[in-house]
């Protein structure tokens, strides 16, 4: 599969537990680094379960920022941000944490927006990233070119794949 847009797309299930190994996998990764940070931002929603984990194992302090983009499996719009951070940023070292970088828009988007703001340094770290992203996060685990579908939005994306005509067998 080389695009998201196609008509029938891969997945890839993710169990909780093989989420929280993932998430801890990246908070270890990121903390190998050697950078150093002020605040970790998460990009809502899929981004907030592991920035708050990535947070927790690193010791440092959470915030979100709302974006949307998807308005189902493969349909895409421009992202926009609904929601303004609650902390300043400016002359902080940021770390900008979401769950995947697919095209790349949403991580291109927000990093812009946040840079507006003045923060000394914004590293970026997903879990997974698409080979076509435009975007290279800092930090990642893996490339996958499956629609990646997270424990948090199990039911959801089978409701979306029936409305499709889609067999679910294959999913969890």
């Amino acid at each position: 599969m080389s695009d998201v847009g196609s008509a029938v797309a891969e997945f890839m299930y993710i169990s909780w537990p093989e989420y929280g190994n993932l998430a801890e996998a990246l908070a270890e990764k990121i903390r190998s680094g050697g950078h150093s940070f002020d605040l970790v931002i998460g990009i809502a929603r899929g981004g907030i379960p592991v920035a708050m984990v990535v947070s927790d194992r690193l010791g440092v302090k959470i915030d979100i920022i709302n974006v949307k983009s998807y308005s189902g499996i493969a349909e895409r719009g421009s992202p926009k941000i609904l929601s303004t951070l609650t902390e300043d940023i400016k002359q902080k070292r940021i770390l900008l944490v979401d769950d995947l970088v697919d095209h790349g828009e949403t991580l291109v988007t927000v990093k812009k927006y946040l840079e507006d703001r003045g923060p000394k340094q914004i590293i970026t770290a997903v879990l997974f990233k698409k080979p076509w992203s435009k975007a290279d996060p800092d930090y990642y685990l893996e490339v996958v070119d499956k629609w990646v579908v997270f424990p948090f939005e199990l039911h959801e994306v089978n409701r979306l794949r029936q409305a499709r005509g889609e067999d679910l067998k294959n999913a969890q």
